[in-house]
């Protein structure tokens, strides 16, 4: 029925203890439940122990003590007025977000076009045609949360960039590329950039992934 403006789609970095994830030091234990995020992290700093951390942000934000970092939605923490938790926030090209993070997509009956209208008002063309491109290209690519993928499409004017990762789950092997074209071929552009980095080295990954069982 509508996507609504999008929230800042960026990672946060959290830390009591540290005041940049570039200061943490070698073997310094972060948190985080999404294979995505924890292998663009051990990519980044192979040095670092990446565990698990799971429940709601609340919960995760109270277990921070067992953790010198843990990382979290942006978007989630503003929602929820707790953006003073915020340490750092990781620029897209450092880690690309999830498909259609900071998004919020409201669903509707296809046949209740009432609704549909009254609804208008909400959707942000922008956003939706940059999650159209992300979900396009997830589409494609397959894998699920069994693959850590991260894909960000930014729309200026009539041209969108997207920008998509597939990368390997400990984080040692990843295939980055963009594209860049019309906004009026957004859904074609996320579609033609998975092609593409599947065939650059992503489909391996995942046929490995997937075969591991993992």
């Amino acid at each position: 029925g509508a996507v609504t403006a999008r929230e800042d789609p960026r990672d946060a970095f959290v830390s009591e203890k540290f005041s940049s994830f570039e200061k943490l030091p070698t073997g310094a234990k972060i948190g985080t439940s999404s294979l995505r995020r924890r292998a663009q992290i051990q990519h980044l700093r192979p040095d670092l122990i990446v565990e698990n951390l799971r429940g709601n942000v609340q919960t995760r934000l109270k277990k921070l003590d067992e953790f010198d970092a843990i990382i979290l939605a942006v978007a989630g923490l503003k929602r929820l007025e707790l953006e003073d938790r915020i340490t750092e926030i990781f620029a897209v090209e450092k880690i690309l977000p999830a498909v259609g993070q900071g998004a919020i997509a409201i669903e509707t009956l296809t046949n209740n076009t009432e609704l549909q209208e009254m609804l208008k008002f909400l959707d942000d063309s922008d956003t939706r045609i940059a999650t159209s491109a992300e979900r396009a290209f997830l589409k494609v690519v397959e894998g699920g949360c069994q693959v850590p993928i991260g894909v960000y499409a930014q729309v200026e004017g009539n041209k969108i960039t997207v920008n998509a990762v597939i990368a390997s789950l400990d984080g040692k092997k990843i295939i980055r590329d963009k594209i860049v074209g019309s906004s009026n071929e957004a859904e074609l552009l996320g579609k033609e950039l998975a092609n593409k980095l599947l065939n650059a080295g992503g489909l391996e990954i995942k046929k490995s992934i997937m075969t591991s069982g993992k």
